[in-house]
Order: C-alpha cells, then sequence, then structure tokens
C-alpha cells in the first residue's frame, strides 16, 4: 500500500466518490448485482451506516468499507456486518482493501462490538480471523461464502439478518439519496 494512503471516516463530501469508486470497483465483477452503491446511499439514508471509511491518496479518495448492524435471531447484541468494500481498481491488490479491513475491525472492536459477519470470497477474509461459524447461518447463501469473527470468544447460534439497506436496488436507494439531501 501507498505509504501516503490515509484512513479516515468518511465525510459528507466524500458521498459522491464513493458512490462512483463502488460503481467502478463492482462493474466488471459477474458475481454482482452492481447494487452496492444503492447498498451503502440505503444504508446512510436510514442511519444504519455505523461505520464507514475511506481511503485517501494525495486528496483523492480511492477505497470505501461499510459496517451496519446485523440482527442475529438467538437476541446476540453489537454484531455487524462488514461490506460493502471497494477500492477503485487501478489500487486494487495494493493493500488498500486490508487496511480498510483492518482498520475497521479495529474500530468496532473499539466501540465494543461484539462480533463482524460478512458474505466474501473464502481465501480472501480467512486471513483477518474470518471463519464459517457452525450454527450461524444467512438464508440463501451458502454456508462456504458466510464467514463470521467474534470479538469477545462468544459464538452466536442462528440466523443473521442484514438490514433492509441491503436490498436497494438503484431506484429505491436513488429515492433515498434525493430525500436525504432534501
Amino acid at each position: 500500500m501507498n505509504p501516503k494512503t490515509l484512513i479516515r471516516s468518511e465525510t459528507a463530501a466524500d458521498v459522491s466518490a464513493i458512490t462512483e469508486l463502488t460503481v467502478a470497483a463492482f462493474k466488471p465483477l459477474e458475481i454482482s448485482n452492481h447494487t452496492e452503491h444503492s447498498i451503502i446511499a440505503a444504508l446512510r439514508a436510514a442511519g444504519a451506516l455505523t461505520l464507514s471509511l475511506v481511503a485517501e491518496v494525495e486528496g483523492r479518495v480511492i477505497g470505501h468499507i461499510a459496517f451496519s448492524p446485523v440482527n442475529i435471531s438467538d437476541g446476540t447484541r453489537n454484531w455487524y456486518g462488514l461490506g460493502p468494500v471497494s477500492v477503485l481498481p487501478a489500487y486494487q491488490r495494493q493493500g488498500v482493501g486490508k487496511a480498510l479491513i483492518r482498520e475497521g475491525l479495529l474500530r468496532l472492536k473499539a466501540m465494543n462490538a461484539q462480533g463482524c459477519c460478512l458474505v466474501g470470497h473464502p481465501d480472501y477474509y480467512r486471513k483477518f480471523g474470518f471463519i464459517n461459524m457452525p450454527g450461524l447461518v444467512l438464508e440463501g447463501v451458502p454456508q462456504e461464502v458466510f464467514f463470521a469473527l467474534s470479538f469477545d470468544g462468544r459464538s452466536p447460534q442462528g440466523t443473521v439478518a442484514f438490514h433492509e439497506g441491503f436490498k436497494a436496488d438503484g431506484q429505491q436507494a436513488g429515492a433515498l439519496t434525493a430525500q436525504d439531501s432534501n
């Protein structure tokens, strides 16, 4: 990673850059529904974007990561969902995403979060300590791509529900963004 890369909290001035970089980052991915920017906008509009960090190089936002609360059917509290995480294509494979994830997890722990979960690539997220946690499921998602990381050593048991913002499509998020800016 470029030593001049700064990881910081999102500001209102970053919103359009975050949208643009998220669209660019996911555009070439066939596994994407290309709604990631809409999800971020919906989470922001709902006040559910608990932690939103950007990576910046020389004043340019080149990466972003979002964390939002999740509900677990066993009543476990203070767990968060990681995602989306995006890096501009020209800066991918340079450690920007890793730096965003590490900083985000540190900040979650500092907020007394109990854990974090996500849907992602097995080979990538295991590097951060995420595991396929037996007894913790996300309906409709294969267990091999659903990961969790407990910060307190406890393993919740049940079904995870991500925030409703994850159901956003381009039209909904556009409406939410327009309402949010009024």
